[in-house]
Parts: structure tokens; sequence; C-alpha cells
């Protein structure tokens, strides 16, 4: 192998991931060789001409390989930062998204809300994968008791699992196997959930890393991508596992806002439904504070 240097490793697998057409070619080079070498990035810039040992050149070119044929480097690492916090993650689990941590924020405001009035909410997350949501906001609001966490893959709890016990949060994030709202035991004052809202008709104009690699049960669902949200909505209303006044948080894609709020106020017509701009500008969250049920 000629390329011993950080320098030399980084042009040659740098051109090797712009030939197979992916964008950020250099930042993932870097990141991966980092990763790797367990220095930052900018000892890399540093020391460009420092040599590396041949194992783990050997290791890196097989990132390299792995990368130009798709496979996110989130995957590639085996963990991804989520609002400031370390998760792991592997092809059992969606990766984790920026436009998330605007769900998480909204839904610390409310708890901080409830908490200040000396009412110590009962949350859950629906569809929680990986788990970044009830473990980021057991970490950030550590005088919440508990929180539940539903999901209906007994592979991503296993992920959730191991970021549970991370993050030192294991007792206090109850982690739930089932279908949407089955597995819950009792009424809860706030509901989180970022399920599957992709189409299936958008499956294919998806990026390749995503549609190839992250499951599919997490990612698509029905034509339009609302088939799990339009159950859950449904199914959520026929139940008696909301708190009065409970107030619900949903990732959304950018194009459903619309008829999800009319099949709210179909079902809750008194409800507050209020929707949330993503950093793109996008309506991403919708936040209902539930009254009126039909």
């Amino acid at each position: 192998m000629t390329a011993t240097t950080i320098q030399g490793a980084l042009e040659q697998a740098t051109r090797q991931l712009t030939q197979a057409g992916l964008s950020g070619a250099r930042l993932d080079a870097q990141v991966l060789l980092a990763h790797l070498l367990s220095v930052e990035r900018s000892v890399l810039y540093a020391y460009p001409e420092r040599e590396i040992p041949p194992t783990l050149a050997t290791q890196f070119f097989g990132l390299i390989e792995r990368r130009s044929k798709g496979e996110p480097v989130a995957y590639l690492l085996g963990h991804k930062e989520f609002y400031g916090l370390d998760f792991i993650v592997d092809p059992r689990v969606l990766i984790p998204r920026p436009e998330t941590e605007l769900l998480v924020e909204t839904a610390l405001a409310q708890i901080h809300q409830k908490i200040t009035a000396e009412a110590f909410p009962i949350v859950a997350d629906i569809g929680t994968g990986s788990g970044v949501i009830p473990i980021t906001l057991a970490v950030e609001e550590p005088r919440l008791p508990y929180l539940y966490a539903c999901d209906i893959s007994d592979d991503a709890l296993a992920v959730a699992q191991l970021n549970c016990q991370r993050h030192h949060v294991t007792n206090r994030v109850r982690l739930l196997q089932g279908d949407l709202l089955a597995p819950l035991p009792e009424p809860v004052d706030i509901l989180t959930a970022n399920l599957p809202y992709v189409g299936t008709e958008e499956m294919h104009a998806m990026p390749r890393d995503v549609y190839a690699y992250e499951p599919q049960l997490a990612l698509f669902s029905g034509p339009e991508g609302l088939d799990l949200l339009e159950r859950f909505c449904r199914e959520l209303h026929q139940s008696d596992l909301l708190k009065p006044a409970a107030v619900m948080l949903l990732e959304i894609g950018y194009q459903q806002q619309e008829s999800l709020k009319c099949l709210i106020l179909e079902l809750w017509p008194q409800s507050a439904v209020t929707s949330l701009k993503d950093y793109a500008g996008w309506d991403r969250i919708l936040q209902i504070v539930v009254h009126g049920r039909k």
C-alpha cells in the first residue's frame, strides 16, 4: 500500500469516494481516519506527514470501500451524536437526525413547565428506535422519575438498552416492546412519537445510503407516509391513555401537516394544534394540546 501518511491516505480515500459519486467525500474520509486513529480531526491537519500503521491503513481503506458503496458513516463508526450526547447506532435502528432535536427541545419545555407547576409528568415515546428521545429527556431533566419508551422491534430495543446503559438511565427509561400504544401501562401527560413518515412513493428518490442501509420498518409507512401516523392517532383516540390536557408531539413529513391537523381536529375538536418548523424551514413537528375528545 503506497499511502502510508495521513495526507496520502486522505487524498487517496477522497478520490475513491468522489469517484463513487458521494458528496462530502473529504469530510467522510477525515472523520473515518480520525476515528480509527482515535484523534480529533484537527490532528490530521497538524500532522499530515505522520505515518499510519499498516494495520490501521488496511482498516481505513476497508471502511472507505464500504462507504464508497453507500454505507452510512454513522454505521461505520458505530455511533452518532444527538443533542450533544453520543449514541450507539447500527443497522438495527434509524440514524438520528438533527430535525428530531426540535422535538426534544419542545418536549423538554413542556416537561419543565409541568415540573415548575409541581406536577411530575408521565412521559412516553412511541417508536423509540435507538432511544435517543427518551434518553435525552431523562439526561436533560434528571427530576423526571421515569419515562416509557415503546417500539415494535426487539432489535431496536436491544440498541436502546445499550444506550440506556451508556447514559446511566437504565432505571429511569422503561423499555416496552409492542405495537404503537399497546405496551403502555398507564395514561400519560406528554407523548412523543417519531414514527415512520416517508411514503413508499418516495422510496427511489431517497439517497442510497438511506434507502439501502437504514431499516425500512423505521422509514416507510404507506404510499404517502401517513398510514402509521393516522393509525396511531385513531388508536390513541379510542384509548384512555391521555390525561386531561395532555400534550402530543409528532415528528412529520414536511407535506403532511394539513392532513394530520384535519384528522386531529376531527378526533379532538377542541385541541390546540401548533406546527413547528425545522432548521431548514419545513413544517416538522406538530404540537397538540389535547382537549375535547369527540
